[in-house]
């Protein structure tokens, strides 16, 4: 019982605090608390539960053709796993796209959205690991060791594979283009099997140390590209809202001084402790405005843009007097 109990807190809790800072990522314009619950579940529950059914058929399924368990379990992770759970871990994403498109503004969100499925599925799979493959096979010894791997060496994995999903899905949620619509998607999704597979893949046919060592490096590698692409499409997000928001200082709907506060990453951190839920609110509500103006200026009306755009920008009028730059 104890080890299942720690198997299932390093499972977990680490993919919290990274689930954390994925959110503290969105800078500009935080997604509903709600729907990405929503979205953690569908990754730990849902697409963890059906892969493991589907992954676990077709393994016997190969099993029963080849005769031969390593390659069952060779051609499973390399040729199956990335396709069965890159398509559920995506579909979350999926989901969010087609009906809450309202919530779905930019890139970064499709990142958002991608990342936090995928580490819910991580932390259902990382019990599998730890407790199934670490304490069961090895002890506690085997446990620290599948921990150590799962919550460092491995952490990353699972986002930054359906982040390229996500992107995929984002790209054709802003764009008129309907040819990119069509290519966006399954090519996000192509990059998102492709990078699962390798990883799967990779460490193996060399094998030994030097698998493990190289895969690693090759994981990092993707992971730290990916890193310097989410701060390239953040620092966007900030010329988007800058863009976007200067008319309404014009205008008189904001101050200046609120302006350029907007402008800040650090202000949705610091909105609760300086102004209260009224100051996260405005600054949340200039995120929404500014996402927003773009969205009717490349999509036009789609789903009432204008009257959306009028009604945040009463909300700002409205709060904001209170707010304090």
């Amino acid at each position: 019982m104890i080890p299942f109990l720690v198997s299932l807190f390093f499972a977990f809790v680490p993919v919290f605090l990274m689930a954390a800072f994925v959110y503290w990522l969105d800078r500009y314009e935080k997604e509903p608390l709600i729907l990405l619950g929503a979205t953690f579940f569908w990754g730990a529950v849902v697409a963890a539960g059906a892969a493991f059914v589907i992954n676990t058929v077709f393994g016997i399924g190969i099993y029963a053709l080849t005769g031969s368990g390593d390659i069952a379990d060779q051609a499973t992770a390399s040729l199956v796993a990335p396709f069965v759970e890159e398509g559920l871990k995506g579909f979350a994403v999926l989901i969010i796209f087609l009906f809450f498109r309202n919530e779905f503004d930019s890139i970064l969100d499709g990142i958002i959205y991608a990342a936090i499925a995928a580490l819910g599925f991580a932390a259902t799979e990382n019990v599998l690991y730890i407790y199934g493959h670490g304490y069961v096979d090895g002890g506690w010894n085997g446990l620290w060791q599948l921990v150590f791997i799962r919550d460092v060496v491995v952490a990353w994995q699972h986002p930054f594979f359906t982040a390229f999903t996500g992107i995929g899905l984002a790209v054709a949620r802003m764009n008129r283009n309907i040819l990119v619509k069509i290519i966006a998607v399954p090519t996000g999704y192509g990059f998102a099997v492709f990078a699962h597979a390798f990883h799967n893949s990779f460490g193996d046919l060399i094998g030994g140390m030097s698998g493990l060592v190289l895969g690693s490096l090759a994981d990092w590698s993707g992971w730290f590209m990916m890193a310097i692409f989410i701060i390239i499409i953040i620092a966007r997000e900030r010329m988007l809202m800058k863009r976007q928001l200067m008319g309404e200082v014009a205008s008189g709907v904001i101050s200046q001084a609120q302006y350029q506060r907007s402008l800040s990453p650090l202000t949705m951190s610091t909105a609760l402790f300086t102004g209260g839920f009224t100051a996260v609110r405005f600054y949340q509500t200039c995120g929404e405005l500014a996402h927003k103006k773009e969205q009717l200026q490349k999509l036009g009306e789609e789903g009432g843009n204008t009257a959306i755009v009028q009604t945040l920008r009463n909300r700002l009028l409205m709060l904001s007097p209170h707010i304090k730059a």
